[in-house]
């Protein structure tokens, strides 16, 4: 092929891939809604008359079956394509938040599957296809192209909480899910059409690139990684579920009360930050090394709350919020890199059983500890235990490169 044609080439796969990555993050940005129940928590039982816990349970709801669809969504993205997974993701969350507005009084309960189920579920298809487009379109950067679109996810916090407030105050709980609905459906109708997956002719894959094993769920599910992978996941991300929804309460017996509100702002952007920098992070020291890194500062920085206050104790949070935002871009790389990009979405979805059980079960088990300190050391201790498991991690890859080496020799 002479070079002019080459260059041109290169250029339209380059065009392309950074059009999935700038209609993939406005769409992350969309998704990320399912980070803002919060917001809804007191005007929702004030509404519907309901109890503050059984309303917070609409989140658990949520983000259980987030995880389920970014399992679903890493299997369909094969069969039927990114951008039809996104279509049916970003429409299914659309109808859940129109179904929430059109609840009946007395049907409060029904928020469980409108809002948490259809909503988690749409999401995390839509999820997890975005992100297989965009690791798929830079196979040399998926760190970079991942941190890019988790990144928007993570900021929807910043931009939709204090949204979502306004229009409360403005209008009303219902209109406000009717507004949410139609934008939400008018964003996945204009958007979804250009995250595709690269076809052959077109992916930016270099000709050096090594094959690799492309390992099926099923196979990955029988390596020794994937319950590393997974077990330090679900260590390394309970500090941040036990710590969010208290935030408000912390930081007034820290001392900061005044500061309550731009606390939970700011970790939502510490949160942003770390999914874009942690994952390209990963690109330049390595997937095992970058994932050490958050996890080690997770546990030193879940020791210091046992006696930080003021802004020692929001130099802490920010530092476990920007910890936490990083690990699920790079988990995601890391399923790639073990276990192939073929299945890599479906693959994530199975490591990510780790993150949904961490945020179920954490909570309920740290609840039963009295003390604070007695809650922190024990955070740090787990975090400690994603450490090791990392470790073990670097230790169990280089024992299998010293295999193959001397197999090709």
């Amino acid at each position: 092929m002479p070079a002019a044609a080459q260059n041109n080439s290169a250029s339209m796969r380059s065009g392309a891939g950074f059009a999935v990555l700038a209609a993939g993050s406005i769409m992350q940005l969309f998704l990320g809604i399912l980070y803002v129940w919060s917001v809804f928590v007191n005007p929702v039982s004030e509404a519907f008359g309901w109890h503050v816990n059984s309303v917070k349970l609409t989140s658990s709801f949520m983000l259980c079956f987030f995880v389920v669809g970014i399992l679903a969504g890493g299997k369909l993205h094969l069969k039927i394509g990114s951008d039809k997974v996104v279509l049916g993701g970003g429409l299914l969350l659309s109808a859940g938040m129109l179904a929430t507005a059109l609840l009946p009084q007395n049907m409060a309960w029904l928020m469980y599957f409108t809002y948490g189920i259809a909503g988690g579920f749409g999401v995390g298809s839509a999820y997890n296809a975005i992100i297989c487009a965009a690791q798929k379109w830079f196979p040399q950067n998926r760190g970079f192209a991942t941190g890019v679109v988790v990144c928007a996810f993570g900021f929807s916090t910043v931009v939709f909480a204090p949204l979502i407030e306004t229009l409360i105050s403005q209008f009303d709980l219902r209109s406000t899910f009717l507004i949410l609905a139609g934008a939400f459906f008018t964003a996945t109708i204009c958007l979804f059409r250009f995250i595709r997956l690269p076809d052959e002719k077109t992916a930016e894959i270099p000709a050096a690139m090594p094959a690799k094993k492309q390992y099926t769920v099923s196979e990955t599910i029988r390596t020794k990684e994937f319950y590393i992978i997974t077990f330090s996941l679900m260590a390394s991300t309970a500090t941040f579920f036990i710590l969010n929804p208290a935030f408000k309460t912390y930081a007034a017996e820290r001392g900061v009360a005044a500061l309550g509100t731009i606390i939970v702002m700011m970790t939502g952007v510490a949160n942003a930050c770390g999914r874009l920098a942690v994952p390209m992070l990963s690109d330049k020291i390595g997937r095992e090394k970058a994932a050490l890194t958050v996890i080690l500062i997770t546990s030193i920085c879940a020791l210091l709350l046992c006696f930080a206050q003021n802004f020692l104790f929001i130099a802490v949070i920010l530092l476990i919020a920007f910890c936490f935002g990083g690990l699920p871009g790079l988990y995601s790389v890391l399923a790639a890199d073990y276990f192939g990009t073929k299945n890599a979405g479906a693959n994530y979805g199975m490591i990510m059983m780790g993150f949904a059980l961490s945020a179920l079960t954490f909570p309920m088990l740290i609840g039963l500890i009295h003390t604070d300190v007695m809650k922190f050391i024990t955070l740090s201790v787990m975090a400690a235990g994603g450490v090791i498991l990392m470790i073990l991690l670097l230790i169990l890859k280089k024992k299998n490169e010293e295999t193959q080496c001397r197999k090709n020799y």
